[in-house]
């Protein structure tokens, strides 16, 4: 038997009630997004409806009442995201291959200027208490912490390990970033722009997606062992898990239906309900391959994976490492999923 969520919107608060059978989540619609080349994250701005995926070196913007591309912002060599900060008019790209960040005006979509980071900047976290964006270096190692407002950088932080994902939790001042290549969560202290702490994740490995529920202090990191790993902030130990597919990128938690999500490049997305020390999986959602990362709006509960087809794999010459595949032009797409409820006609 598996878990049935339905959805009650009363009052602007979601209630989660358990049925006897069903799914949690199911296909929407899908959004066409075209072009070639590839990406890797994509964010959700709820309140102006509005997503904003990576797209080789472009960010394409999608307007989510219309489910349709409105705009893009160019000049993104090689770009990993785009953070929007609407509270000071501007975003701020990864650019990859520049090892820079594109700071941009979020009404034009023009770039305003160009900021110098460390090397291959990729995920990010946004300080809202402190008006702060931490654009993570990859290959560097490092983070870099920029001031919104002025655009300037305030800090640069040596983490030690090569950065993924990263969330910030203003409560408590602390920022959380997955380090691939240690296994571990490193905690910065967002006031002294340093790490005050170092969590390990075994037995989950090389962690790429995190997602924070800051309420009721629990970190979700996804890792590259078929692991969803729930850890408690206020002692950093892992208290839960669940297994999920292969080739994770992405994690999305919903704050007002407790739910984690984990996207897996297998095709699939793997939905686990919170529930004090417990992760219980409620759903292993088909998507398709290459659906490795996601975003989720909060608003609408939906979540959204890039995906795109691709030719057959060349057969590797004799002693050569294998080829990866090559993407057919002016397919990439955003799948679309929403709650069950929900999305009845």
């Amino acid at each position: 038997m598996r878990l049935r969520l339905a959805v009650l919107v009363l009052g602007g608060a979601v209630a989660l009630q358990n049925a006897v059978a069903g799914d949690a989540y199911k296909f929407l619609t899908e959004i066409p997004i075209g072009g070639e080349g590839g990406w890797d994250i994509l964010t959700v701005d709820s309140a102006a409806r509005r997503l904003y995926v990576s797209h080789a070196t472009k960010v394409v913007v999608v307007d989510l009442e219309k489910n349709a591309v409105v705009g893009e912002i160019a000049d993104t060599p090689g770009v990993h995201g785009f953070l929007p900060v609407p509270e000071v008019g501007n975003g701020f790209s990864t650019n990859g291959k520049e090892n820079k960040s594109s700071v941009v005006d979020l009404k034009t979509l023009k770039t305003v200027s160009k900021i110098d980071t460390g090397a291959n900047p990729d995920a990010f976290a946004y300080d809202a208490k402190r008006g702060e964006v931490y654009l993570f270096n990859h290959s560097g190692s490092s983070a870099t912490v920029i001031d919104a407002k002025t655009a300037k950088v305030v800090a640069t932080i040596q983490l030690g390990g090569e950065p993924e994902f990263g969330v910030s939790d203003d409560a408590t001042g602390k920022v959380y970033v997955n380090l691939e290549d240690k296994s571990e969560v490193a905690v910065i202290d967002a006031t002294k722009h340093e790490v005050a702490a170092r969590w390990p994740l075994a037995p989950g490995t090389e962690p790429t997606g995190i997602a924070l529920d800051a309420a009721h202090h629990r970190l979700f990191a996804t890792c590259h062992n078929k692991v969803m790993e729930m850890l408690d902030t206020t002692s950093g130990k892992v208290v839960a898990s669940v297994p999920i597919g292969a080739g994770v990128d992405g994690c999305a938690f919903d704050d007002a239906m407790q739910l984690a999500f984990a996207s897996c490049g297998e095709g699939t997305t793997t939905i686990a309900k919170e529930e004090g020390d417990k992760l219980t999986t409620v759903q292993t959602l088909k998507t398709e391959r290459s659906a490795r990362t996601m975003a989720l709006d909060p608003k609408t509960h939906r979540i959204f994976l890039p995906s795109a087809q691709f030719e057959p794999a060349a057969s590797p010459l004799a002693g050569a490492s294998p080829t990866r595949p090559k993407m057919v032009p002016n397919s990439m797409k955003l799948l679309v999923y929403a709650p069950v409820e929900s999305a009845k006609p």
